[in-house]
């Protein structure tokens, strides 16, 4: 469309120039510059046409682009609204519960409060201490860690990687505990 334009331009401008270097005194001299200058105007016109049309498009690209834009912002405003309702209900449906679901909550989360407190005082007497005494034991005679992730923890093959942070997890407790 710009290749079109610009050639047009050029055309009309050579079509108003050209009938100068005719030799002025042929007999078709004015005919020739009648046409010449015709298809100049001619020339002009279209592009002139083309420049138009070229701008609307434009117009309207542009147009396309911040309706775009609104609906996308519009989108996540909407997102935004329904997520906060969600939550909303969420937390009126937790507070409006029954005394028993909130007895039950509160018994829930004191046992698990009492069971990390009773963590914290005795390690000798958590579960994972008699696994944590083997990785010693398996460490001390050199065996390296995917030996005890393994053998001693059973966590081969797909659970491999979890068995690796359990590890790394008991000897950053147990390490914690012995060094206090």
């Amino acid at each position: 469309m710009h290749l079109k334009l610009f050639v047009l331009s050029a055309s009309s401008v050579m079509l108003w120039l050209a009938p100068a270097a005719l030799d002025k005194t042929a007999a078709i001299h004015k005919a020739l510059q009648g046409v010449s200058l015709t298809a100049a105007i001619a020339c002009a016109v279209t592009a002139g046409n083309i420049a138009r049309k070229q701008a609307e498009q434009n117009e309207i690209e542009e147009i396309k682009t911040r309706a775009i834009t609104a609906d996308v912002v519009d989108e996540i405003a909407t997102s935004a609204y329904i997520s906060q309702q969600q939550r909303q209900q969420e937390a009126e449906l937790i507070l409006a519960s029954p005394g028993d679901d909130v007895e039950a909550t509160r018994e829930a989360l004191e046992a698990i409060y009492s069971q990390s407190l009773q963590d914290d005082t005795s390690t000798s007497e958590h579960p994972d201490y008699p696994i944590y005494l083997e990785i010693c034991k398996s460490r001390e005679a050199g065996k390296s860690t995917t030996w005890i992730v393994e053998n001693v923890l059973k966590m081969g093959g797909r659970k491999f990687s979890e068995g690796k942070v359990k590890l790394q997890t008991l000897l950053n407790k147990f390490d914690g505990e012995r060094e206090k």
